[in-house]
């Protein structure tokens, strides 16, 4: 192994050849940096931003909050860490978890591995030499032997083109790239498009602080609210002396928390035991209602029976019942889209000052420099037009980037009917070149945060097993990569996760294949996978020797 001296800043115009090569700094980046560190390896980390933080970094909108807890949501590698963070909340609010990430940088001094607003532009695998050529769009050149992607499923936010757009007299705003300064909304006309996890989370904020407030639903979803609070001294002081327990539980579990199903499927208890478990989910709060029963998300009949109970909670929070009609999803099955955590949004649209435009209704015909006009002829009259369109999901990052692969084949070209991994880790053609937490991973079906360390561990310790036995390189198998994806596909397809239209499978881009994305098997049961595969001595993947 090399010493853990770290390449020249980017600023000195001196190329580096360095061990690893890590592209992102948000959750599963910093701790990559850590641990590669840790073995000696001389490590270079590329970041977009100006800063750390990722996701957290980009999303600065209106009501950011995380839908994990916060005491979950947060990294377990070092227990030091654990015991001096003091989180306020009981679900973090973006400028809270962007802290904690910035105090994590500081705390193992991970800034120093980066160079940060450095977009890369570009991967070519040198085929002789197996290495990784990294380009960026600041004239670098960097040459490292393993290149590891830590680009977020969640990164490449999508806007859609509508007619006119350019035409707009007032500001645009994308919740993915909110200006870092804020936007001030008070006293104006205020659009928002989409009614995903960003747009139910900025919908009450806005709405307290604009003139009006309109809101544009292409397809409803399902939120569950937080039941937020704030966390005192007695609480946080019993949640740091179980969190070896908490963790353990989490390691355990589906999703990457400490929260199990009930033991009995829906249909094998009592209507009113039924009922008690719908009840405590929902004082839970957020995603964690569609774990309810294990069966909820296989059979439509338990489903219907979850979703029966959560339409009669959210009817009880809106006045006017012909808006909860637009507000209640008939699309697809509860759970089937990640089910939103927010706070006050179904009492937003009591407000007198808060409309609701159906646009499965009456759809956007134009944007004008006024406003926006509806199919029926209406001018909704605006100063400000807010997307919550969410994101070019588990891959846009990725496919922004040129990756180069043996013979020259661009990784978007290999992956042009939809990703293919083996394990979410490796690819077929791209000998050392990790991808983690993304595609053929829990990734966004699980706590990210433990996903990174899963991940990064297992990267860890794959590193210095090649290093160990004298090895160059390790290559995903082209039949491993096909079982893999045909295990994904085929967990998928016996869930009733298909049947909705979800960025978990791409349909919210236009052209984008139609193929489950995830890992849907849980987290747990996947890193029992990952590990038997290194135990078998790294099975399904070529170990390429001096």
């Amino acid at each position: 192994m090399n010493d853990s001296t770290t390449a020249p800043a980017a600023d000195d115009g001196v190329e580096a050849d360095v061990d690893v090569i890590v592209v992102g700094a948000g959750v599963t980046g910093l701790y990559a940096v850590h641990r590669l560190r840790g073995l000696g390896l001389r490590v270079r980390a590329f970041e977009r931003g100006d800063d750390v933080g990722g996701v957290w970094y980009w999303n600065r909108y209106p009501g950011a909050r995380c839908d994990v807890e916060s005491v979950d949501y947060s990294y377990s590698f070092d227990d030091d860490l654990q015991q001096e963070w003091d989180w306020s909340e009981r679900y973090a609010t973006q400028p809270e978890i962007l802290r904690y990430l910035a105090h994590v940088a500081d705390r193992f001094d991970l800034r120093r591995s980066y160079s940060f607003g450095t977009s890369v532009v570009s991967a070519e695998l040198d085929e002789t030499a197996l290495t990784w050529t990294v380009r960026t769009d600041r004239g670098e050149t960097v040459t490292a032997r393993y290149c590891v992607f830590a680009v977020g499923c969640l990164s490449a936010a999508h806007r859609p083109e509508l007619p006119g757009l350019a035409h707009f007299a007032g500001p645009v705003h994308h919740t993915g790239a909110w200006p870092h300064e804020g936007v001030d909304v008070t006293g104006l006309r205020v659009g928002v498009v989409g009614t995903g996890s960003s747009g139910i989370q900025a919908v009450p904020v806005l709405a307290e602080r604009a003139a009006r407030l309109t809101v544009f639903q292409r397809s409803a979803n399902y939120s569950v609210p937080a039941g937020n609070r704030p966390l005192d001294e007695t609480t946080r002081a019993r949640q740091k002396a179980g969190y070896a327990e908490r963790r353990r539980l989490s390691r355990l579990s589906g999703g990457g928390s400490p929260h199990q199903a009930h033991p009995a499927r829906t249909f094998e208890v009592s209507d009113e035991e039924r009922r008690a478990a719908y009840e405590e989910r929902w004082r839970l709060g957020g995603v964690l209602y569609s774990k309810t029963f294990p069966d909820q998300l296989t059979d439509p009949k338990a489903n219907d029976a979850a979703r029966a109970f959560w339409e009669e909670k959210v009817r009880a929070l809106i006045e006017d019942p012909a808006v909860a009609d637009l507000l209640v999803p008939t699309d697809h099955p509860i759970g089937t889209k990640r089910i939103v955590t927010d706070s006050g949004y179904y009492p937003a649209f009591n407000r007198p000052d808060v409309e609701l435009v159906g646009l499965r209704r009456n759809p956007i015909e134009r944007v004008e420099s006024g406003g926006v006009r509806l199919a029926d002829g209406t001018l909704v009259e605006l100063d400000v037009l807010v997307f919550a369109t969410g994101f070019d999901a588990m891959t846009g990052a990725l496919d922004r980037i040129e990756v180069r692969g043996r013979g020259g084949r661009l990784l978007k070209d290999h992956w042009s009917e939809g990703p293919r991994t083996y394990l979410g880790l490796g690819v077929d053609g791209f000998p050392n070149l990790f991808s983690l937490t993304g595609a053929g991973s829990p990734s966004v079906m699980a706590n990210v945060v433990l996903c990174a360390e899963q991940h990064v561990d297992w990267l860890a310790d794959c590193l210095r097993h090649l290093d160990a036995h004298g090895l160059r390189a390790i290559e995903a198998r082209p039949e491993a990569v096909e079982r893999w994806v045909a295990e994904c596909r085929d967990r998928a397809a016996a869930t009733l996760f298909p049947v909705a239209d979800s960025w978990y499978q791409g349909a919210n881009i236009p052209g984008k294949p139609r193929v489950f994305m995830p890992f849907i098997g849980g987290f747990a049961v996947y890193g029992e996978i990952i590990a038997s595969v290194a135990e078998a001595g790294y099975e399904g993947f070529d170990l390429i020797g001096p």
